[in-house]
């Protein structure tokens, strides 16, 4: 599906009529576990395939970026020194998940000789969002300031997965990114805080305009923006509308639809080494 097709295929938005939704209904338009019927067997297989990475691949792991104890970032560099680097950000609602779960992503551009890092994050309610973007720029100052002494001095894409797109989103301004792939991320935060998502974040209103990417100035480095077709409707929207935001300026990347994928499989295209994320990951860079 190319871009014009996408924004011709717009799902219903439950946002729409909001207020008339209750908060169960509300809870379901966020609700990506419930979605998927078979999520729980996905993450199973994800956990176990990125444990096998941690152990087999060359890196170097549970290196303090920060303070907090989940300040940590993990390196898989590549034989070539300068080769790029993939920054992958994880996801969760910014309340879940570990960067130790998504180690099974490097296999897909590693493949091409690139290095891959993975930073880890602080998560809510021990932590405001605010804190939580603060800390990824945090690490990307690490890596600009570090990563050479590790094998890793090449241009930078950050990528990242549900909260993590929103985070790349949110950190593309950083000097050291060249260029980013946001991949079902949420990028307008108002109804987040209408749902029970909200018990762990506690959005104030500062955070909700500051911190939506559809609401701040547009950041004029490429963004490609990826969702699966069979996604939630306010995630697919969020999707749509921010590309068509930047586009609106002439800001570069593409809108990038996934026939057939959810929230869950959209990632098996970051990770096989022919995905469709891998090569545009691998197309960002001149």
């Amino acid at each position: 599906m190319n871009n014009a097709a996408a924004t011709r295929h717009r799902p219903d938005d439950p946002r729409d009529h909001w207020d008339r939704l209750s908060q169960s209904e509300r809870d379901a338009a966020y609700d990506n576990n419930r979605a998927v019927k078979n999520s729980p067997e996905l993450i199973a297989e994800r956990n176990a395939a990125s444990a096998r990475v941690r152990a087999t691949l060359n890196s170097a792991l549970d290196l303090p970026y920060g303070p907090r104890e989940r300040n940590k970032i993990d390196l898989y560099p590549a034989r070539d020194p300068n080769a790029p680097c993939l920054v992958f950000i994880h996801g969760g609602y910014w309340q879940r998940n570990s960067r130790e779960l998504f180690a099974m992503l490097v296999e897909g551009v590693a493949s091409h000789g690139w290095s891959v890092a993975i930073p880890g994050y602080s998560l809510a309610p021990d932590v405001s969002l605010t804190q939580i973007v603060d800390e990824i720029r945090s690490a990307l100052d690490w890596l600009a300031e570090n990563g050479a002494a590790h094998r890793i001095a090449g241009p930078v894409v950050t990528s990242g997965w549900s909260a993590g797109g929103h985070l790349v989103a949110m950190t593309l301004d950083h000097p050291r990114v060249a260029a980013g792939l946001a991949i079902s991320g949420v990028y307008e935060l108002a109804p987040i805080r209408d749902t029970g998502l909200n018990t762990a974040l506690k959005l104030t209103d500062k955070e909700i305009e500051t911190l939506s990417p559809l609401r701040l100035p547009v950041i004029n480095k490429r963004l490609d923006i990826a969702y699966g077709t069979n996604e939630l409707p306010a995630l697919v929207l969020d999707s749509i509308n921010f590309h068509e935001r930047r586009s609106t300026v002439g800001a570069p990347g593409r809108l990038l639809p996934i026939d057939g994928a959810d929230h869950f499989t959209i990632l098996a295209e970051l990770r096989q080494p022919d995905g469709a994320l891998v090569n545009a990951a691998r197309e960002l860079l001149p």
